[in-house]
């Protein structure tokens, strides 16, 4: 994914826009998107992140490594920041999750940390992505359809990646039980959620229907 965020710099400079590339877990960040060839200004690995809502701001996402730095972002729209969230989030979970390896100990514990952060963050989304789908369906004029299905496509994107991360939890938590034996939803099972999730999230035509290398620039 990618595409312009504004990002706090300084006190002296605001908030100044930049484009953003979401690769490979990696979130970097460019001057524009024709200076894309010239190299980044800075990057952060997801995984490494913690990935904070604001609650005041609904355009507002903070990416947080813990004692170290944060990065102040903003998005054009509350609905750019949700599609951003969502994947930032996946980016999190599949370079958490990659191969599936399971880690031991402390490692184990941290990982059972950052999924549960992920979690809360899913919820919050789906909190507002429900809210936005009851504000479009009871308006005072009327349903407003393109916004319920914008919003439902939205709420069936984070239903998803919500339903994963619990898996990589459940999974851990299993490990961190003692008995070896990984827990495993199956993918079937996964899809079959989704498409629940998704069916009954139709709009009302269908049915009324981290390691950071940046600076402040």
């Amino acid at each position: 994914m990618e595409g312009t965020l504004w990002k706090w710099t300084n006190y002296w400079n605001g908030w100044q826009t930049r484009w953003f590339v979401l690769e490979n877990g990696i979130l970097s960040y460019y001057k524009s998107q024709e200076e894309v060839n010239q190299g980044c200004k800075g990057s952060v690995k997801i995984s490494v992140c913690q990935i904070n809502v604001n609650t005041i701001d609904n355009t507002r996402l903070d990416l947080v490594i813990p004692g170290q730095q944060h990065m102040y972002l903003r998005a054009p729209s509350p609905q750019d920041r949700q599609k951003w969230l969502v994947a930032l989030g996946s980016a999190k979970a599949c370079v958490d999750s990659k191969g599936d390896a399971i880690v031991t100990g402390l490692e184990d514990t941290n990982a059972l940390c950052h999924k549960k952060s992920e979690l809360r963050l899913y919820c919050d989304l789906m909190m507002q992505q429900v809210h936005a789908v009851k504000s479009a369906a009871t308006s005072e004029e009327g349903p407003e359809v393109q916004k319920i299905e914008d919003a439902s496509s939205l709420l069936t994107a984070t239903c998803d990646t919500f339903i994963r991360t619990l898996e990589d939890i459940m999974k851990l938590t299993s490990t961190l039980g003692g008995n070896g034996v990984p827990f495993d939803m199956g993918r079937a099972n996964i899809s079959k959620c989704a498409s629940k999730l998704q069916s009954t999230n139709k709009t009302p035509r269908q049915s009324l229907s981290r390691s950071v290398s940046q600076e402040n620039r």
